[in-house]
């Protein structure tokens, strides 16, 4: 597939660069011609403008009245005269097209006589013949003395050095066209495979990733956009790379609790089971045989007792055991900040599901004497109701600052009026509200969780509601730093 996409980089330049050469081509050709045209006509019109003066001169001083008689007569003197003065073969005809005089009869027989047919018409006209890379033109027109046609006069006139000056810019023009667009189009084949050999790389180590292979390096010593996005992609396999392993290991340690699990509870089975089946064994036979039986009635309560003392000795343990779990929360030197910075990281993929968002100011070492747990309890609480009860596309604020040796945690997000009397009611267990009870599943013990842990930390906990946002305040004595050691 890259493939295709580098022969589509060279496949567009080449008809992008074909494409612009030829019209470049064909619009300079077509503007100098343009250009020889606009000079052969100025010049044939000063040539006809410079004859008519002389053939009018002519015959005012001579006074001929018989026009046509006097144009045959001094033909051969007019054509001599003008060739002359002009430089140009010319030839003198009759108005019905018959040659009178000419200064080089050869010249017009090799032309055509288009020109000389629509003089004959009365038109003025020009012909342009290519013969031997030379260019002639033909140009004929009636020459008219006092508003009657006397004769027509036809010149041939060379431009062949005009012609060959524009094939010559033609052809300069052309080889500096096609120098540039050859630099150009192999300055975009390199362009290209600068550009297509990397994406080749990183398709084929994408490739390897997705097959399982994350041993797989790029390495290119490029500055630009590509090597930015090799120098990602390495990144990211060595953080999918470090993120496996961290999963295969909790992986294996939550198999080990697993397995650790299912023996504690089928050891505790069979020591439960034990006892109790001796117990309710001979607990029915007393039933049955009552004081009947002295011995065995003395021996069957023994028995009961010292299965019951067993039991209550494996009750305990397993207590000490749950005692010794709970031990591991003790109270102790917490940095809140890092706990709330923590769960407002976790807590943004939540809120963006929601299509919401979360501010985090939060202010540095934030030293409480608590449970890190339970404080992390806390702050997913209360960020989570924020999440769930703000107004749709709103932006919810977690502040954190130090005032006057209390920590004040605030979290403020827009919402829907809450009534004054039911703002006091909602710490309280199992509360419902219609306001405030959206999502499905919830049972109303977020915040009574919430008080508990902070009166538990010696803090206070108020909400409030005002301007269309829920404030919940909470305040948390400051552990100072000499207290700490």
């Amino acid at each position: 597939m890259i493939r295709t996409l580098r022969a589509k980089f060279i496949i567009g330049f080449f008809i992008i660069f074909l494409f612009s050469f030829l019209m470049l081509n064909q619009t300079v050709k077509e503007i100098i011609w343009t250009n020889n045209q606009n000079i052969v006509t100025s010049d044939l019109v000063g040539l006809k403008n410079n004859s008519n003066v002389y053939v009018r001169q002519a015959f005012l001083i001579n006074h001929f009245t018989n026009n046509k008689l006097y144009f045959g007569q001094m033909a051969m003197e007019m054509v001599n005269d003008l060739n002359h003065a002009n430089g140009s073969e010319v030839s003198a005809y009759t108005v019905d097209g018959v040659l009178l005089s000419s200064s080089d009869k050869s010249v017009f027989s090799k032309g055509g006589d288009d020109d000389l047919k629509q003089a004959i018409g009365g038109k003025t006209a020009y012909n342009i013949t290519y013969h031997r890379n030379k260019v002639t033109v033909f140009f004929s027109y009636p020459v008219v003395i006092e508003g009657t046609k006397v004769g027509i006069l036809r010149f041939s006139k060379d431009f062949t050095l005009l012609y060959e000056q524009s094939e010559q810019i033609l052809d300069t023009i052309l080889y500096i066209a096609l120098a540039i667009f050859a630099a150009a189009f192999l300055f975009s084949y390199i362009l290209s495979r600068h550009i297509t050999i990397p994406i080749v790389n990183l398709t084929r180590a994408s490739t390897e990733v997705k097959n399982g292979n994350l041993n797989v390096q790029i390495h290119f010593k490029r500055n630009d956009e590509i090597g930015r996005l090799a120098v990602n992609f390495n990144d990211m396999i060595n953080r999918i790379s470090s993120q496996i392993l961290t999963i295969e290991r909790e992986r294996d340690r939550l198999r080990e609790l697993n397995e650790q699990e299912k023996r504690f509870f089928d050891n505790v089975t069979h020591e439960l089971k034990t006892p109790l089946t001796s117990i309710l064994g001979y607990a029915e036979m007393i039933r049955e045989n009552g004081e009947a039986d002295r011995k065995f009635f003395d021996k069957g309560m023994n028995h009961i007792v010292e299965e019951s003392r067993r039991l209550h000795k494996m009750v305990l343990k397993l207590l000490e055991v749950s005692g010794r779990t709970d031990r591991g929360n003790e109270y102790e030197r917490i940095d809140a900040e890092k706990i709330l910075q923590d769960v407002c990281d976790s807590m943004s993929f939540r809120a963006k599901r929601y299509r919401k968002s979360i501010d985090c100011k939060i202010q540095e070492n934030l030293l409480v004497y608590g449970q890190a747990d339970r404080l992390r309890q806390l702050f997913i609480n209360l960020l989570d109701n924020a999440i769930k009860y703000s107004t749709p596309h709103s932006e919810i604020l977690v502040k954190s600052e130090l005032v006057d040796d209390e920590i004040s945690f605030i979290f403020d997000n827009p919402s829907e009026p809450i009534p004054s009397e039911q703002l006091s009611n909602l710490f309280k267990p199992f509360y419902s509200a219609n306001l405030i009870e959206k999502e499905k599943g919830s049972v109303g013990l977020g915040l009574s969780i919430a008080k508990s842990i902070v009166e538990d930390h010696g803090g206070t906990i108020n909400i409030d509601n005002e301007n269309y946002h829920t404030i919940v305040l909470v305040k948390i004595p400051y552990l100072k730093e000499e207290k700490s050691s």
